[in-house]
């Protein structure tokens, strides 16, 4: 009797030699025949919470994983895509520079939502849900925040300037969001939109944060700029302690100027800085209040993270 023959199963088909992790992980998923959002699932079940956004980003190399969290999920998605370990992770470079001297930011680690807000998985799925991400293909060229401050309870007001520069073409949102102090049950609200107009806006009373999704003038291209302007109003029950931004990308240069009323000014301001996601701040310095009861930070290439100012009363 002749031999029985066993079929072996067809081989994976790999990323040629020399190809980047982008190739590699484009070529695993075609193979595997999973869709991002099934993969996401599959990760989620695993305890690691990576967006469908993320995915295709690192898939068509317009991002790449770096930090601890995404190594982690690179790691899990050789399990998930079924393929040797390394085939993935050992295509990844080492961390590229931050600081003064970084690569672009097009080309930077971007933050997931979580990342920025902890334990706020409804900002990742209002992101999912419009399709769109915090860095949204737009590299923040500059962000000037002026806030005016009453000297008591009563309502604070933001006026936001950006001027922003495609990293794809056909770029024509971007979303923002913002979250009240605690002392108020009230939702930011968001306003006299200048150069762009008010899309679709997304609220969590729970935990007082607003997103909004901010449309374009114009659809841009690779290297168009834009300049776009907006108001927050928050009301609070007490008067206000401080201000600060998250910042999912990095930014050229960041201004913010907090404006109290005059002869009312606080008795001390402070800039604080804190890592993504960080409760603690990083460092802080003492700010000079002036005859204009003003005061200001000024921070350029500002880095992923959290930076603001807080101040004291008495």
């Amino acid at each position: 009797m002749a031999p029985t023959r066993q079929l072996k199963e067809p081989a994976r088909p790999t990323a040629p030699h020399g190809a980047t992790f982008a190739d590699a992980l484009h070529a695993a998923i075609e193979a595997s025949g999973l869709s991002l959002d099934r993969i996401r699932h599959a990760l989620d079940a695993r305890g690691v919470r990576i967006s469908v956004t993320t995915l295709s980003y690192w898939r068509r190399g317009r991002s790449q994983p770096e930090r601890a969290p995404s190594m982690l999920a690179v790691k899990l998605l050789e399990e998930v895509l079924e393929l040797p370990t390394g085939a993935l992770s050992a295509l990844l470079g080492p961390p590229r520079p931050r600081g003064r001297y970084a690569t672009a930011p097009p080309a930077a680690e971007r933050l997931h939502p979580t990342e920025l807000w902890p334990g706020e998985q409804w900002i990742a799925e209002v992101c999912e849900e419009l399709e769109v991400t915090l860095d949204d293909d737009l590299e923040r060229l500059s962000i000037h925040d002026v806030l005016q401050v009453p000297s008591g309870p009563g309502e604070c007001v933001l006026r936001m300037n950006q001027v922003v520069r495609a990293g794809a073409n056909g770029v024509s949102r971007c979303l923002v969001v913002h979250a009240a102090d605690e002392d108020t049950d009230e939702l930011p609200r968001i306003g006299a939109v200048r150069h762009a107009r008010l899309g679709r806006v997304r609220h969590q009373p729970t935990t007082r944060i607003v997103a909004a999704e901010l449309l374009l003038d114009a659809p841009l291209s690779i290297g168009d700029t834009a300049v776009f302007a907006y108001e927050v109003r928050f009301t609070a029950d007490s008067p206000a302690t401080c201000y600060g931004r998250r910042f999912a990308v990095p930014v050229r240069q960041y201004v913010l100027q907090v404006q109290f009323t005059p002869g009312a000014a606080p008795a001390h301001c402070y800039r604080y800085e804190r890592d993504p996601g960080s409760d603690a701040d990083r460092a802080r310095h003492q700010l000079w209040l002036g005859a204009s009861a003003s005061a200001h930070l000024v921070s350029l290439d500002q880095q992923p993270g959290h930076a603001g100012i807080r101040w004291e009363w008495q």
